[in-house]
């Protein structure tokens, strides 16, 4: 393997940055592309990690990214779509889950194409579906019928992941950080069932991928080995953070309401209603699903990383174990 090379797409992101340190751990050359090279500078230090300052949006720079590249692996995803108004035409085009999901997966599989790059694993998510009423579903599940539809000439693997967790990732730690300064949480789709499946598992499966052909032109689904309501997964969160807090659930109605007033909360959103049609559909594996590959990691065994990545009680903590 000290020959291959491998090429990330959204490799600067929270799977991305736990994937190439996979990678490079099995001997790969891992080919990094970043809008800013000091987004990724965590991963710059490794040795078989290669950080390229480019733009992937560019077809003819993307081309040149994956040529002569063993395969490519394409992590880029939307949680929330840019707002009308925010930005230039061009970047609120390339907000948008369409373009995101669907038209960029359809340049990266001609650039494949393009460069001889004999193999495409495509990141996707659990609940992809085309009748959904969440775009961010219907459009997963058009970016994989653009995989599908290259699986003649290019060698194939999707993944479909429910909820990721582990240390930076932007679903338990997002409300941890509503946890910390809020004692009451109305709760949108706090009945809504997720099955959590760890980092670490799902980079395992996909480095394995890469490393199995039978695992070509085949979708699998990954999830943990656990199935929660949102409403019990705040409840860990805040018994690991040691926080006491009153957690109102609340009706479909309420959550649609919700969810539309938090749409105009500036920056990092907590919640749309493209989020709250999504958990109208339980996000977990039917119970018939035989996995290929094991994602047995419990939750309550990493939710330390809560911790970790707060920096007062992180202190707290150094402190009592320097026994000051």
């Amino acid at each position: 393997m000290n020959n291959k090379c491998v090429c990330v797409l959204g490799g600067g992101g929270f799977v991305g940055h736990h994937l190439a340190i996979e990678l490079a751990a099995r001997g790969y050359h891992v080919r990094v592309p970043a809008r800013r090279r000091e987004s990724v500078k965590a991963l710059a230090v490794h040795p078989r990690v290669e950080v390229i300052q480019a733009d992937v949006h560019d077809t003819a720079t993307l081309k040149q990214l994956v040529h002569g590249c063993d395969a490519v692996i394409n992590l880029v995803g939307l949680l929330h779509e840019t707002a009308a108004g925010q930005m230039s035409i061009q970047h609120q085009q390339r907000g948008s889950f369409k373009y995101a999901h669907v038209e960029l997966v359809d340049r990266t599989v001609k650039a494949c194409f393009a460069g001889d790059v004999p193999r495409l694993i495509h990141m996707s998510a659990l609940g992809a579906d085309p009748v959904s009423r969440s775009a961010y579903q219907r459009s997963k599940f058009a970016g994989e019928e653009v995989v599908r539809n290259a699986q003649k000439h290019l060698g194939t693997t999707i993944f479909r992941p429910s909820v990721i967790f582990g240390s930076g990732d932007s679903f338990l730690n997002l409300f941890a950080q509503l946890l910390r300064i809020s004692p009451v949480i109305p709760l949108a789709g706090a009945n809504a069932r997720f099955q959590p499946v760890y980092v670490g598992d799902v980079v395992k499966a996909i480095a394995d991928s890469l490393e199995d052909p039978s695992t070509i032109n085949h979708t699998y689904s990954l999830c943990g080995p656990t199935i929660y309501t949102l409403a019990e997964l705040l409840r860990l969160s805040a018994n690991t953070l040691g926080l006491r807090r009153w957690i109102i659930p609340l009706n479909v109605k309420a959550s649609y309401w919700l969810a539309r007033f938090a749409e105009f909360k500036p920056g990092r959103k907590l919640m749309t209603r493209d989020n709250h049609y999504a958990m109208l559909t339980d996000n977990v594996c039917p119970q018939e699903y035989r996995p290929h590959f094991i994602c047995a990691t419990p939750l309550e065994s990493k939710l330390g990383y809560l911790i970790e990545q707060d920096p007062r009680r992180a202190y707290q903590r150094h402190r009592s174990k320097a026994g000051r």
